[in-house]
């Protein structure tokens, strides 16, 4: 067996001890879920009257759901990050990493398994929400290249959250410090456009939101769904994927092996 054969063999097992976790345990995946949920509940119920009206012609068809929806689906993805990053540092504070390096196995496989495992229950959690977000009458228009577009999108930035959720875990000390510390990244689409365009904030705020990762996502899952135009949100929003893969990735190979040392 070659090397590069021995490494996805391992990764696979991995990835199947992780889904295994996550089925033994569920509750966190079913709070991913819902956090979601009650959010779109909230805006949409409560505020979405008001904030609506705010927006005029941006909601599609005059509905707040169809703006709400987009931003809220990405606040999905942000929040798939929190149990990769319990994942990685319980298994750290519990010596399994330890007990892996001994064992024949492909030094990888471990931070893959993670990522990989993280991925597919973060996306099956958006599969979920959207499914929530047309009971409530989102009402996307988008086709099937639009919606393999937007859907390929969301799965490279679930990717790169979830290498720098990996990291999270690698140097936190506990699986309680691991769970607090990606917070900032749930939160971060509440200052872009997810809830109200841009242009309604206040200056100061409206540059940190037009300048930060989350809004050309947003604006670029918005555009796909709902037939509008993306324009440079979509290159800028890939861009922003890649980058924050790159930086998680290098994160987290690099705080794996510090804990060797």
């Amino acid at each position: 067996m070659s090397s590069l054969s021995h490494a996805l063999a391992d990764s696979t097992t991995m990835v199947r001890r992780n889904l295994k976790h996550a089925q033994r345990y569920p509750s966190l995946t079913f709070a991913v879920v819902v956090m979601p949920v009650v959010l779109l509940l909230i805006f949409n119920y409560a505020f979405g009257g008001a904030l609506g009206a705010g927006i005029g012609g941006q909601a599609a068809g005059g509905h707040y759901i169809d703006y709400l929806a987009p931003g809220i689906i990405l606040m999905a993805a942000t929040g798939g990050s929190l149990g990769a990053a319990i994942g990685v540092c319980t298994d750290k504070t519990e010596g399994i990493v330890n007990r892996f390096r001994t064992m024949p196995i492909s030094k990888a496989s471990f931070l893959t398994g993670h990522v990989v495992g993280g991925v597919i229950q973060t996306m099956a959690s958006i599969v979920l929400v959207v499914g929530a977000a047309l009971a409530m009458g989102f009402r996307p228009t988008a086709g099937v290249v639009e919606w393999l577009a937007a859907t390929g999108l969301l799965t490279l930035l679930v990717f790169a959250l979830t290498w720098i959720a990996a990291a999270i875990g690698l140097v936190a000390k506990t699986p309680e410090s691991a769970s607090n510390l990606p917070m900032p990244m749930q939160f971060l689409p509440f200052f872009g456009s997810a809830i109200v365009p841009t242009a309604t904030m206040p200056v100061g705020l409206r540059w940190f939101a037009e300048y930060q990762p989350f809004t050309p996502v947003i604006e670029t899952l918005r555009g796909l769904l709902l037939g509008a135009g993306i324009g440079s949100a979509g290159p800028v929003a890939v861009a922003w994927c890649l980058g924050l893969t790159a930086l998680g990735y290098a994160w987290a190979r690099s705080a794996f092996r510090r804990l060797g040392r």
